[in-house]
C-alpha cells in the first residue's frame, strides 16, 4: 500500500512557550540528565566489577540502569535542543524512530520490574531453590525476552503509526514524538492504533503490574507468617522496598498515562506525566537502590577506593 503521507516533518511545540523560562529549564534538565547518565552507568560498572554483586538481582539491576541511560538519552537530549532554538522540528523518520525506541524500552522497563518482583519472591520465599530456578542460562533467557518483547511491541506501534496519512497540521503538542499527539494530526481513521494502544499496551503493561502484585503479597505473607528473625524481616523488606518505589514511579504514571480508553485532549497533563517517568525516574532509580542497599555502597566505596590509589600512583 502506498504511504499517503504529505507531512514530511513535525513541529515539537515543547513543554512551555515562554521564552524566559527556557534556559532555566534547560539548565535543570541538563542536571538530571547528566546526573541520571553518571548515577546509572556507576551502578553498571559497579554490577560488572564487582564479583559479589554477581546475582540474577544485581543483573537485573544492571539491565535496568541500562534501560534507563538508553530510554532518558531517547527523549531529553532533543528536548533540551528544543530549550534553545526557536522552532524545533524534526524529521518524519526522525519522529517514527523515536516512537519506536521510546515505547521498546519503556515497555521494556515494564516487563523488566516484573521479572525482578519475580527474583525476589523465588529469594525469599524459596530460598533454597534459588539458585537452580534463577540460574544464569534462565536470568539471560529472561533479559533477552524483556528486551524483544519490548522491541517488537514498539515495531508494531511505530509501523501502525508510519502508515497512517499526516496531511494537514504538523505541530507536535509535546516535546517528543509519542503515540497519542500524533494519533491527533493524523487525517485518516486511527482505530486500529487506538484498539492496539488500549489493547497490547495494556497487557504489557498490567502483566508485569499483577505479577508484581502478586508477588509481593506471598512475600509479605510469607515474611510475616513464616520468617522469626527481626533482622531477616528487616534486610528483606530494605531490599523490597527499594524495588517497590522504583515500581511505584514507573507504573503510576504509565498507566496514568496510556491507560486511557481515548487519544484525550489533556495534551499538558500528559505531557507532565511522560515527564516523571522519562526524565524523572531515571535520576531517582540509581539513589533508590545505592542509598537503601548496603551492597552497593560498598562496592562503590570499594571500586572508588581503587581508583583514587590508581590516581595517586600515577
Amino acid at each position: 500500500m502506498e504511504n499517503q503521507t504529505d507531512v514530511r516533518e513535525f513541529i515539537l511545540m515543547g513543554l512551555t512557550n515562554l521564552w524566559e523560562l527556557q534556559h532555566t529549564l534547560f539548565a535543570i534538565f541538563l542536571l538530571m540528565y547528566l546526573a541520571s547518565i553518571v548515577g546509572n552507568a556507576a551502578i553498571v560498572v559497579v554490577t560488572i566489577a564487582e564479583p559479589k554483586l554477581h546475582t540474577p538481582m544485581y543483573f537485573f539491576l544492571g539491565n535496568l540502569s541500562c534501560l534507563d541511560i538508553f530510554f532518558s538519552t531517547v527523549t531529553v537530549p532533543k528536548m533540551l535542543a528544543g530549550f534553545l532554538l526557536p522552532v524545533q522540528t524534526i524529521s518524519f523518520g526522525g519522529c517514527m524512530a523515536q516512537l519506536h525506541f521510546f515505547h521498546f524500552l519503556g515497555s521494556s522497563e515494564v516487563i523488566l520490574l516484573g521479572i525482578m518482583a519475580f527474583d525476589r519472591y523465588v529469594a525469599i520465599c524459596n530460598l533454597l531453590r534459588y539458585s537452580i530456578i534463577m540460574r544464569k542460562h534462565v536470568c539471560q533467557l529472561l533479559a533477552a525476552a524483556t528486551w524483544s518483547t519490548g522491541f517488537f511491541h514498539a515495531l508494531m506501534h511505530a509501523v501502525a503509526t508510519a502508515r497512517l496519512p499526516f496531511c494537514g497540521q504538523n505541530h507536535i503538542e509535546h516535546f517528543f514524538c509519542d503515540i497519542k499527539p500524533l494519533l491527533k494530526l493524523a487525517c485518516g481513521s486511527t482505530h486500529l492504533n487506538l484498539m492496539l494502544l488500549n489493547t497490547v499496551t495494556s497487557c504489557i503493561a498490567m502483566g508485569p503490574f499483577i505479577a508484581t502484585l502478586l508477588s509481593y503479597f506471598y512475600i509479605i505473607t510469607f515474611l510475616l507468617f513464616k520468617v522469626k528473625s527481626k533482622s531477616n524481616k528487616q534486610k528483606a523488606f530494605s531490599t523490597c522496598g527499594s524495588h517497590l518505589t522504583v515500581v511505584s514511579l514507573l507504573y503510576v504514571p504509565v498507566l496514568f498515562n496510556y491507560m486511557l480508553p481515548s487519544v484525550g485532549n489533556a495534551s499538558q497533563r500528559d505531557m507532565m506525566v511522560t515527564l516523571i517517568y522519562s526524565a524523572v525516574t531515571p535520576v531517582l532509580n540509581p539513589l533508590i537502590y545505592t542509598l537503601r542497599n548496603q551492597e552497593v555502597k560498598a562496592a562503590l566505596v570499594k571500586i572508588l577506593g581503587r581508583f583514587s590509589l590508581f590516581t595517586e600512583w600515577k
